[in-house]
């Protein structure tokens, strides 16, 4: 194993749900040593052509990344790898908190064919296409927004991408809606956390009250110009909203969730030019957090 290679141990997590070889088209290189290479060049951001040589052909650790990143598998893999979290009991429901973070988009990231990208198989349009590529221009250049639920561990849960230029607010639903671990004994998969927090950039009366609806605790700060507005219409604005400043201190855990999965190179700055791609670079991160003990 090279350095930031997978380990024994976590070969032996991951190897049960990985693609099985020799199937049509002809057998698949090691998986092991392509994934150590993905694993490469997410920690690097080298581009692929530059990859070292033991990892084999640049071309084939490319190709196995973008076509596992358009038929889904990185992202069956990572909800494989939750729900073997949560039979271990190594998933803290107790808070999740909600967050994004801006990404830097490298000139290379600009560019992709303005035609749908296809893959080969019986799915027309990859997983988590977005016909914008998730690019959004401000005035330092392209920029990309990632927006994370993180439990208490310090560790993603879900993740959806959006334009730079996007706020927060409309992107909480989409993000929560994208908690599923499944159970390994059966049953419907686990949706709820127990309690949720998030900035003031989340507070809204839509997602309060979605959260009402599924019967969530939360703990989100009402900005000063919405408690001014409530506070105007008298009894039809409403009882106050709850706010503990002892659970809010805890919304530090998906601040630290970001910097773990910032540290590889490849998400800190975007290099890919299709956001199905990029989202496949940041599911390989959050598998790896989940992987390390």
């Amino acid at each position: 194993m090279g350095r930031g290679g997978l380990t024994n141990d976590e070969w032996a997590r991951l190897r049960p749900y990985l693609p099985k070889s020799g199937k049509r088209g002809g057998r698949w290189a090691s998986h092991r040593r392509i994934i150590n290479g993905i694993l490469y060049r997410n920690r690097t951001g080298v581009p692929w052509r530059d990859l070292p040589a033991r990892f084999g052909k640049w071309k084939t650790v490319y190709e196995r990344h973008r076509r596992w990143s358009a038929d889904g598998t990185w992202d069956r893999l990572f909800a494989a790898v939750l729900a073997d979290a949560d039979a271990e009991g190594r998933i803290d429901w107790s808070m999740v908190s909600v967050d994004s973070t801006y990404c830097r988009a490298h000139q290379h990231a600009a560019g992709a064919r303005k035609r749908r990208p296809r893959v080969p198989g019986k799915r027309p349009t990859p997983r988590q296409h977005r016909p914008d590529e998730g690019l959004g221009r401000s005035r330092g250049g392209l920029t990309c927004k990632i927006h994370l639920a993180g439990e208490g561990g310090c560790r993603p849960l879900a993740v959806l991408i959006t334009p730079g230029q996007g706020s927060d607010a409309p992107q909480f639903i989409p993000v929560m809606d994208r908690i599923r671990v499944g159970r390994l004994e059966g049953g419907r998969p686990r949706t709820r956390p127990d309690h949720v927090g998030g900035d003031k950039a989340y507070s809204s009366r839509r997602n309060r009250r979605y959260l009402r609806r599924r019967q969530i605790k939360h703990t989100i700060p009402e900005p000063r110009n919405q408690r001014a507005n409530r506070q105007s219409q008298g009894s039809r604005g409403g009882r106050p909203t709850g706010f503990d400043k002892t659970i809010y201190k805890r919304r530090n855990e998906v601040e630290r969730t970001i910097n773990g999965l910032k540290n590889s190179r490849a998400m800190a700055t975007r290099y890919d030019k299709r956001a199905y791609v990029f989202h496949g670079t940041i599911t390989v991160a959050s598998i790896r957090l989940w992987l390390r003990p």
